[in-house]
């Protein structure tokens, strides 16, 4: 596949018959945090200009029994309150082999409530969760899912409940992200780059002035912006505080929803602290690096705006994880002793180091996954085409072509004086109905 080297090319490709291609697809995330559901609302927007329908399902809404928000908010409880827990769940999720096979079986009734939603005309099924794949993986490998699965991979970092067998195609973020893919397991793994939306660019200098002026920020002097999730995990209190001590930058801090925390901060004096920021890009533009602690959606509009990134105290679980491969990656630093939290700010705003590093985080948005998504689908459909005597006809999905020559071998047996046998006409969507 090869791609627009000037840029995105956003136009609408035309299929070989010069049609745009037609039908729905349908996104499977989790609202855990901001992360996958900003992956999964970029990504349906891009997959629109493709000319595909898409809808998006929470994966809380899935689940049988009300579990998924159940599930959703334990969650967010161990991560607020008790995160060296959710670090172990983590540790032994993915040190454990089986644990991909045991969350597979846990979720087997998820399965047909899947299959209930999708529409006639399905084309592709994408997850941005990893509990989403381990549903759609066994789908697709057991035939009652006849159309691709993709496995849009968020973090950097690849745990084991990531792979799921069955995947189509698994789209990684850089090539480290690929290896730890392939490790586990995972077949058809591409680096397909990055996306977020068209707002997160390099501003000009004007820009950047314009936009600490709408924050109220001063308009000299080096501002490190400090986030932490939607939720607004981790040691942020902490960690403002030694970011003053390091006299490297005045920190900004954005507390997400976390209100409790919004007024600590306000009420230590910790920095220039905001609640929930609608406009992101703006805020990046303003400041001069990003300090995080989770390798999540923020991150990624950073390098996409050239603004280099830190990563300092990482939550347990998945902070860890990204904070390892992406600093192997060369798109963070990952700064783990306070002592040089001051000289690895100094070096990114102004060194050598923080040069390379928005090289490279700019670097990943050159392609764009759904590109790839898009090739995916349309050589399925290709590959569904086989020439007729007058027209082209669109085959049947393996199942239904098996399903058809025995319709055609049962009539042949009822000519023939035998007994007919029972067949269940089989939808697109499904090829068969073998529980798996």
């Amino acid at each position: 596949m090869t791609f627009n080297p000037n840029g995105i090319d956003r136009r609408v490709p035309a299929n070989s018959d010069g049609a745009v291609p037609a039908g729905s697809v349908i996104i499977l995330s989790a609202s855990a945090g901001a992360g996958h559901d900003g992956a999964a609302n970029e990504l349906a927007d891009r997959l629109r200009t493709h000319g595909f329908q898409v809808r998006l399902y929470d994966l809380a809404d899935v689940l049988p029994w009300g579990l998924g928000r159940v599930l959703r908010g334990t969650y967010r409880g161990i991560l607020t309150r008790a995160s060296w827990v959710y670090g172990l769940l983590f540790a032994i999720g993915n040190t454990f082999v089986g644990s991909a096979p045991a969350t597979r079986f846990l979720l087997r009734p998820a399965r047909q409530r899947i299959l209930d939603r999708l529409p006639a005309d399905i084309r592709l099924v994408v997850s941005t969760y990893p509990i989403a794949s381990q549903i759609l993986g066994p789908l697709r490998r057991d035939g009652r899912l006849s159309v691709p699965v993709v496995t849009y991979l968020t973090d950097f970092a690849v745990n084991r409940i990531w792979v799921s067998p069955g995947v189509d195609l698994h789209c990684a973020a850089h090539g480290t992200t690929r290896s730890e893919a392939l490790a586990l397991g995972a077949g058809n793994v591409h680096v397909t780059g990055r996306m977020v939306a068209d707002r997160f660019r390099p501003g000009s200098a004007r820009a950047r002035v314009r936009a600490r002026q709408r924050f109220g920020l001063p308009a000299q002097g080096r501002l490190a912006l400090l986030v932490a999730g939607s939720w607004g995990v981790g040691e942020v209190e902490r960690t403002a505080a030694e970011i003053i001590r390091s006299r490297a930058a005045v920190p900004v801090v954005v507390c997400g929803r976390n209100a409790p925390l919004y007024r600590r901060l306000r009420r230590l004096g910790l920095g220039y602290v905001l609640g929930w920021v609608d406009d992101m890009a703006d805020l990046l533009r303003a400041t001069d690096v990003l300090v995080e602690n989770a390798g999540g959606l923020t991150a990624l509009e950073a390098m996409a705006t050239g603004v280099p990134v830190a990563t300092y105290r990482p939550i347990p679980g998945h902070g860890r994880a990204n904070a390892v491969t992406m600093a192997r990656a060369g798109v963070s630093s990952w700064i783990r002793r306070r002592k040089e939290l001051g000289p690895i700010l100094d070096e990114l705003i102004e060194g050598e180091r923080g040069s390379r590093q928005r090289e490279a985080g700019l670097r990943l948005f050159e392609s764009d996954p759904t590109q790839w998504i898009n090739e995916l689908v349309r050589r399925e459909e290709r590959a569904l085409f086989i020439p007729s005597s007058s027209h082209t006809l669109r085959a049947l999905r393996s199942g239904m072509v098996a399903d058809v020559a025995s319709r055609m071998l049962t009539g042949w047996g009822v000519r023939r004086g035998r007994s007919p046998r029972r067949y269940r006409t089989r939808t697109p969507a499904r090829a068969g109905k073998r529980s798996g």
